[in-house]
């Protein structure tokens, strides 16, 4: 077999175990999911019809080359079709996972809401949720953030590295709990 006869099937061998695990997983809580379900249902129902009504008035109005409330509905409504898509798309492939729901554990996995300390004795409060729902003011960090990858599947009690950008840290995971994120 030739080096190109090779590299061709090596790129579909490749190419087919791409297709084969399907898109990637959107874990989500479900309050993640009603809160994109909202954003969706308010483009849709409210925001969208509105435009089209701008730019359908501004349409009849004649030439819409220098017509502002056109070009720029226009562009609105480009704006708001995109989102609209995106949302469809990452509500399509959500996985959505209720923390309440796992019951008594101490081992961490998506949903858990975790206490850890530094060596420096700094106790700080993340919980794991889905890529769509991250916000670091009210401790809420993405599965696959580097401090959720370190956390996953450890328990209550561990010690563990964390690679920083200051460098390596030690961290002690304090508590371990499952509940409902409001």
């Amino acid at each position: 077999m030739s080096a190109q006869h090779a590299r061709a099937n090596r790129a579909a061998t490749a190419e087919q175990k791409a297709s084969e695990t399907g898109p990637p997983r959107n874990y989500m809580t479900p309050q993640g999911y009603a809160r994109l379900k909202e954003e969706m249902a308010g483009l849709l129902d409210r925001e969208r019809p509105e435009v089209v009504k701008v730019v359908s008035w501004a349409a009849s109005n004649g030439d819409r080359s220098e017509n502002g409330d056109y070009i720029y509905g226009k562009k609105r409504l480009r704006e708001i079709d995109r989102r609209i898509r995106f949302l469809t798309k990452r509500l399509g492939s959500a996985v959505v996972v209720d923390p309440a729901d796992r019951g008594e554990t101490d081992q961490i996995y998506f949903g858990a809401t975790v206490t850890y300390a530094t060596r420096s004795g700094a106790e700080h409060t993340v919980s794991i949720v889905g890529m769509d729902e991250v916000d670091m003011k009210r401790g809420r960090v993405s599965w696959i953030s580097p401090i959720a990858k370190a956390l996953l599947r450890r328990r209550s009690g561990d010690v563990l590295r964390l690679t920083t950008p200051g460098g390596v840290e030690e961290i002690e995971v304090i508590d371990v709990r499952y509940e409902t994120l409001a």
